[in-house]
């Protein structure tokens, strides 16, 4: 009788300690599963998942043995680009409603939605501060109202924040607010001067959560001088942050420069990508030997602009036999034109017929066009390229894994590489259009 006695008393504990996160998605057809992880500064455990029903709702009970912490709701794939990160105090219930246009909006969960009202209302100081400025005004009696204002904001939710784990963030997350008026250009400099004060780059809970990479990414994209251009800007940037980062673990480090390397690649900064590859990717990659990475870095420094282009062997049919050559043995051309296509490429079949009637208007000493065509087999290729006589073509069986793509980095099909008579990258046009404005704007000699 005893045993059942403790089983009964036990279990009103049991789901007193039961906490849930619910979820509404909007539109409903295009969530189908969530799933949860608790995210720890070195990895993310998953926790639990379900499905998303038909209604765009889910509900997932956490029992007491999830603890709290930052945790990652996953809605879609890729997962690294479809989620968003949330406090779980252990403590209480948590329900939200999102749509991709508007975000989050916490229904329920009071760490949440003290973070969320903190964001919210420092953003409209900073709005004012920026609107004050924009004005050129001379009440500085305002100004000074305004930064009374925001100190005194910032005092407010740090209270009310106590004992909570949003208070890291807040605490972080804490601005330069000058104690008299200053002059725009003051401003701006103190601003950057102190942007990093309260940031620990050791704590637990911003290591476990995108805060750091954000301030990090903020201060480098949003901090300008005037004069500078946007090259300049940002290494100069990157120079500072380096600073604060000094300190700081070699993985994390890594971490924050292999993204902002990935943030200047995708943005086409090649010049400030390749900054941050020789001051600092390259050494911190070699540390911790992370060889793939770095083989990466290299073949994207290789095919930078104004790098010499990989050299590679291809074989053409001669009069009599199959000869061997290379990129950088022809001389024939005062430009050369490397697309990487695919007979399986909807894209491709689409811009090479249009690339090839360019290709009319252009004599073999001015322009010479090589194909590489990645396949994971060579008859429909072969069936292609008599499509198009004007091209020298190479076959990449392999597709993504061959040789050739590797060399130049290639992700995607078609992609377009100009070379000037001594192989040297002169451009790297996004697509077909891209490149046809790019050749028009030379100056070509008949």
């Amino acid at each position: 009788m005893k045993k059942y006695l403790i089983i009964f008393v036990l279990l009103p504990v049991l789901a007193l300690a039961q906490h849930s996160i619910s979820g509404n998605f909007t539109p409903p057809e295009d969530y189908k599963m969530a799933i949860i992880y608790k995210v720890n500064p070195s990895d993310a455990l998953y926790v639990a998942h379900t499905n998303i029903d038909e209604k765009g709702k889910f509900n997932i009970v956490l029992d007491s043995t999830v603890s709290s912490g930052m945790y990652r709701l996953v809605y879609g794939v890729p997962q690294e680009e479809y989620n968003f990160d949330f406090i779980y105090n252990a403590k209480e219930d948590i329900v939200f409603d999102f749509n991709p246009e508007t975000g989050i909006e916490f229904k329920k969960s009071v760490e949440n939605q003290l973070l969320t009202s903190y964001t919210n209302s420092m953003g409209m100081v900073s709005q004012s501060i920026g609107m004050y400025y924009r004005e050129q005004s001379k009440d500085t009696t305002a100004l000074k109202e305004i930064f009374k204002v925001q100190r005194e904001t910032q005092a407010q939710f740090e209270k009310a924040a106590d004992g909570t784990i949003a208070l890291n963030f807040i605490n972080a997350n804490k601005p330069y607010i000058p104690s008299q008026p200053e002059d725009l250009k003051t401003y701006i400099n103190n601003l950057k001067t102190h942007y990093f004060d309260y940031v620990d780059f050791n704590n637990e809970i911003l290591l476990s959560s995108n805060f750091l990479i954000e301030r990090v990414l903020n201060y480098v994209f949003g901090m300008s001088n005037t004069g500078e251009t946007e090259t300049e800007i940002y290494i100069n940037n990157i120079k500072e942050v380096s600073k604060v980062l000094k300190p700081v673990n070699s993985e994390l480090k890594l971490y924050l420069y292999q993204v902002l390397w990935q943030q200047m690649v995708d943005s086409d900064f090649e010049v400030v990508a390749n900054f941050i590859v020789d001051y600092h990717l390259l050494k911190l990659a070699k540390t911790q030997k992370q060889t793939e990475f770095l083989k990466e870095l290299e073949s994207y420094r290789q095919t930078s602009i104004g790098s010499i282009a990989p050299d590679f062997s291809f074989e053409v049919e001669g009069k009599e036999a199959i000869i061997t050559k290379s990129l950088y043995e022809l001389n024939e051309s005062e430009n050369y034109i490397l697309v990487f296509w695919s007979s399986t490429c909807g894209h491709c079949l689409k811009e090479m017929p249009e690339l090839h009637e360019m290709m009319q208007t252009f004599t073999k000493e001015q322009m010479q066009v090589i194909a590489i065509g990645l396949e994971d087999e060579q008859f429909r290729w072969k069936s292609e390229t008599y499509n198009f006589p004007l091209f020298t073509h190479v076959l990449g069986l392999g597709k993504w894994e061959n040789k050739i793509g590797k060399q130049y980095n290639v992700t995607a099909t078609p992609m377009y590489f100009v070379l000037d008579k001594d192989k040297k990258i002169i451009a790297k046009p996004y697509d077909y259009p891209t490149l046809r404005t790019y050749l028009a704007e030379q100056p070509y000699e008949d």
